[in-house]
């Protein structure tokens, strides 16, 4: 499945969504490395399969091998480090002063450069909520060189894909 394809089966109420996908795929505020695995992390963190798949045929050929499995590791880790992390900040406490005891080899060593990753992490993070994560590594980006624009245009483009995930969702409980 293209992201043509993709954007094909939301439903005319989800017109924006249709729109915004198309535009942001080509978003040039990022370069591509940035935007694909934006693009791949933000697909992977919503769990929907026919966007991670429509999805990952768009833009996993746009990134190397090692990138492509950094953006998948990006999701994966902010899983964890999301739940984990979002518990912290919202109950407060001693937590904050327990260490985690959570490995977390990946994000010192990604594989891709560290600010993309952290980019990457930063659009999972939104998706997952956890405010936490998000300043943490909206602080690394912008400390790395990655202007207000980049991290608004990679949020943008996981709250579309989120969103576009969330419809194909409702839509598929509707029709079974």
């Amino acid at each position: 499945m293209s992201l043509d394809a993709l954007r094909n089966r939301l439903p005319e109420y989800a017109k924006d969504l249709k729109l915004n996908l198309g535009s942001l795929a080509t978003e040039p505020v990022l370069d591509q490395q940035k935007l694909a695995g934006t693009f791949v992390a933000s697909a992977m963190a919503t769990g929907n399969a026919e966007v991670i798949k429509a999805i990952v045929a768009e833009f996993g050929p746009k990134l190397s091998a090692e990138a492509l499995t950094a953006a998948k590791a990006a999701a994966g880790i902010m899983g964890m480090n999301n739940v984990y992390y979002r518990f912290v900040h919202l109950v407060g406490g001693d937590y904050a002063t327990l260490p985690a005891k959570l490995r977390m080899n990946v994000i010192g060593k990604p594989g891709v450069d560290k600010v993309d990753f952290e980019l990457w992490s930063l659009a999972v993070s939104a998706i997952n909520g956890c405010g936490m994560c998000m300043e943490s590594h909206e602080k690394v980006v912008k400390h790395g060189g990655v202007t207000t624009e980049q991290v608004q245009a990679a949020v943008r483009v996981a709250s579309v894909v989120n969103a576009a995930a969330s419809v194909l969702t409702a839509e598929d409980a509707i029709a079974a």
